[in-house]
């Protein structure tokens, strides 16, 4: 057989054999075990994806002082900003809400600094509060660290028993009380600048401190404040020249 003969022989065999059939596509079906597997990844992804922003966002509002509060202050929301903070288990009663405005008549038990989240166990009626408002005079320049939340001792120089009649002699200096909160401190009363005039400092003062205060204010003593190193609120600066003791005579 030529070649010829052998072409014309393969030919006639490739007719013979059927034609192949055209592949259809098939609809997917909810059987499809592929089809479940990429639903439930889908689902799974969009519940954890629910699951981290509800907790990027729990959070509660509380209020936090903008400045140095001192006891016996009045809460007020001028004084006060609302904090977000991440609070677990019972410890978002600890703090006063920001849900609603602080109650009518409260006041602030204890000192809270700038910044700071304002305890509820700081906050009570005015009742509650055992400390008195004693304004000693002072005359400036007063130190730095005196400030309004700032603790301070009141040393005191009474006036010295004399025979002769002079009146400016006192005796040595003594500590009357330690650790006396400054509640806020008034403007010079005179009219030449801080250099001259009166100031009012408003010291909070328990009952057992109150008598030897007024005391000593009675009878013309000399009543410095001693800033209390560190107590003061932070970043707080005052014009105090050498910033010396703060002295003042009844």
């Amino acid at each position: 057989m030529d070649l010829a003969e052998e072409v014309a022989a393969l030919s006639a065999t490739t007719h013979q054999l059927p034609a192949p059939a055209a592949g259809r596509l098939r609809r997917p079906s909810w059987r499809d075990p592929r089809l479940l597997v990429g639903v439930v990844i889908v689902l799974v992804s969009v519940a954890l994806g629910a699951q981290v922003i509800a907790t990027a966002d729990d959070t509660v509002p509380v209020w936090a002082s903008r400045t140095t509060l001192a006891p016996g202050a009045v809460l007020s929301v001028d004084e006060l900003t609302v904090a977000r903070v991440r609070l677990e288990g019972d410890a978002a009663t600890r703090y006063l809400s920001a849900a609603s405005p602080p109650a009518t008549g409260q006041v602030l038990l204890r000192t809270v600094g700038p910044g700071e989240l304002v305890p509820s166990s700081a906050v009570g009626a005015a009742s509650a509060l055992d400390l008195r408002p004693v304004v000693i005079p002072a005359t400036p320049p007063l130190p730095v660290a005196l400030a309004a939340g700032a603790v301070v001792d009141l040393w005191v120089s009474r006036k010295a028993a004399t025979t002769g009649g002079a009146g400016n002699a006192f005796e040595h200096p003594e500590r009357l009380v330690q650790g006396a909160v400054v509640r806020a401190i008034s403007k010079p009363s005179g009219t030449l600048g801080s250099g001259s005039g009166s100031v009012g400092v408003e010291v909070m003062l328990d009952a057992q401190q109150l008598p030897a205060v007024l005391d000593a204010l009675a009878n013309q003593a000399v009543i410095s404040l001693e800033p209390v190193p560190g107590s003061g609120p932070s970043g707080s600066s005052r014009s105090s020249g050498n910033g010396g003791t703060t002295g003042g005579q009844g």
